[in-house]
């Protein structure tokens, strides 16, 4: 499956970095991984509360201001893996699965 790209926009005066560490801001994991779950969501259809992180990695800090690319392929299973990317670097990956709705 190919690999498509969206952009993951992460407000710089997001409140997540004012205690995150005060003075040598750094943006949390679980904020990242929040928006790539969103953002997958939107691309499944899926709501995003029925989704699951099955794997996540961090590799990299990210700054206020740094600019977010989420690159994914869809795996057959329904799911999604995952990289989020600044530039060429590659600040987190993993994958990311949607419960399936059961028919009524």
């Amino acid at each position: 499956m190919s690999e498509s790209v969206l952009p993951l926009p992460i407000a710089a005066d997001h409140p997540a970095y004012a205690g995150h560490f005060p003075g040598q801001p750094i943006l949390p994991g679980v904020v990242l991984l929040d928006a790539a779950l969103h953002a997958l969501a939107g691309v499944s259809g899926n709501p995003a509360a029925s989704g699951q992180i099955k794997s996540a990695k961090f590799l990299s800090p990210v700054l206020p201001g740094e600019p977010l690319t989420l690159h994914y392929t869809a795996s057959s299973a329904g799911g999604f893996r995952f990289d989020i990317r600044s530039g060429a670097r590659t600040v987190a990956n993993g994958a990311v699965a949607f419960a399936q709705a059961t028919p009524a």
